[in-house]
């Protein structure tokens, strides 16, 4: 009886642990189904679920009730419900509503988009036509709801529409900073949007209005703005040359691109910045190889260069840059140079070159001569000579040679330095005349060719 009551229960067991797993899927997918199609318990409140309500439901009716009728109107009806349903079937949703629930983000409304892009143009339109003591607010509120159009409908068309016109709104606003904020999102968030070259020129005002500010004198280091929505917090200057270069950034190869580069460029000449300056006029040189401002840029690179040297101290690198950019300039530009201003300020900056370069040789050749290297002195004199025959260095250059010549190319050791270097053994190590392998006996060594001369039978020993 025991035996039969143990053999009952492991039956028991083995039927719990087979069926269990297969229970539980059973339930599982029971309830995935019912979640998704909306289905309740008879009797049962909607607000007792647990689950969390999805952004979609089924939109199932019976079959033997009559469909509504479908009325005609001016603009289509848009269902509340996103899923179409046909035949009583369940319709998937829309992607961005799904996305929207998975992400916890607000999926994108285009109706309500639309409403406020609609009533944002015709405000616009409005503060354009009225006066000035009332327009600026006008614009604000515009700047506004083409705002609240954007957020509604996301990474679309619309989207970037309502960004270029909340952009105009605030720049007509007086609000700088926020239209270049605005501007500087659309360039950012869509790269190759339709107002590119629009946008861009706003932000090219913005730029040199701010550069003015900065020139007038009102724009002080130690002062900050907390009032003037036209000029930014401090430093109108610098957030000026910033908006300049997002410009060239955000689109190479557009219209203003190059203008941009330009303009930046003269700023930090301004400043006194050649080093930045230069960079500038590098790129544009570069990159834009048929810019109008082809030519201004190479004559201010070799102004800029110049004044970068820093003396004879120095490399003369820098000098080499701009020589090679002035025959560039000759080269290339020989139509624009027949201007006699043009010439005239090319020759100047071709003999400081020369000048320098002359400079920096007679530095080179005098300390040679404090070194008594009287050998390399010469050599760098001529080279003076030779390279920059007109520059003032020339002269004193033919002078020096004709005392320097007589006397002897390295320094001469004084007789008692002589007696004591060699009183004192050298540190070092000497070169053995012997080696391991001519040590060997004549019977390992393979045997010499007759014609071999013993200091050549010597020299292949060492160098094996």
């Amino acid at each position: 009886m025991n035996k039969k009551n143990q053999q009952m229960d492991r039956s028991r067991r083995l039927a719990r642990w087979v069926l269990r797993p297969s229970l539980g899927a059973s339930l599982l997918a029971g309830t995935l189904l019912a979640t998704t199609t909306g289905c309740q318990t008879s009797g049962a409140s909607a607000s007792r679920s647990w689950l969390p309500k999805l952004p979609f439901r089924s939109v199932a009716t019976s079959e033997t009730e009559p469909p509504e009728p479908v009325q005609a109107e001016e603009t289509p009806r848009v269902a509340s419900n996103p899923v179409t349903n046909a035949g009583g079937k369940l319709g998937l949703p829309s992607t961005n509503r799904l996305v929207g629930y998975v992400t916890g983000k607000k999926h994108e409304d285009i109706p309500r988009a639309k409403e406020y892009y609609r009533r944002g143009d015709e405000l616009f339109r409005q503060a354009a036509r009225a006066p000035k003591a009332t327009r600026t607010g006008m614009f604000a509120e515009a700047a506004e709801l083409f705002e609240s159009a954007g957020k509604e409908a996301p990474g679309s068309g619309l989207h970037q529409d309502a960004l270029f016109m909340q952009g105009e709104s605030l720049f007509f606003a007086n609000d700088l900073n926020g239209a270049r904020d605005a501007f500087e999102k659309l360039q950012k968030d869509f790269p190759r949007n339709r107002h590119g070259d629009r946008a861009a020129a706003r932000l090219f005002s913005i730029s040199k209005y701010w550069i003015d500010v900065s020139k007038s004198g009102s724009d002080a280091w130690y002062s900050l703005n907390f009032f003037d929505t036209t000029r930014p917090l401090r430093d109108a200057d610098g957030h000026a040359i910033r908006v300049l270069d997002q410009i060239r950034y955000d689109d190479p190869t557009g219209k203003l691109a190059d203008d941009a580069t330009m303009a930046a460029a003269a700023e930090h000449i301004r400043n006194e910045q050649y080093e930045k300056a230069d960079e500038f006029l590098t790129d544009l040189r570069e990159t834009f190889t048929d810019s109008d401002h082809l030519f201004l840029a190479h004559l201010l690179g070799i102004r800029c260069k110049l004044e970068i040297y820093g003396g004879p101290e120095y490399s003369e690198l820098v000098l080499d840059e701009a020589d090679e950019l002035v025959k560039q300039t000759r080269r290339r530009f020989p139509s624009e140079l027949r201007e006699e201003k043009y010439n005239q300020l090319l020759a100047r900056a071709a003999a400081e070159i020369a000048y320098h370069k002359a400079e920096k040789l007679a530095f080179r050749a005098k300390y040679r001569e404090r070194k008594k290297e009287f050998g390399a002195a010469a050599q760098l004199y001529r080279k003076i000579l030779r390279d920059h025959p007109t520059t003032p260095q020339a002269d004193r250059a033919r002078e020096v040679l004709a005392e320097i010549e007589k006397l002897p190319a390295t320094p001469t050791q004084n007789v008692a330095i002589r007696a004591i270097a060699k009183a004192f053994p050298s540190s070092k190590r000497s070169t053995p005349l012997i080696t391991v392998d001519s040590l060997q006996t004549s019977d390992e060594t393979p045997a010499e060719s007759p014609t071999e001369t013993p200091s050549e039978t010597t020299g292949k020993k060492l160098l094996r």
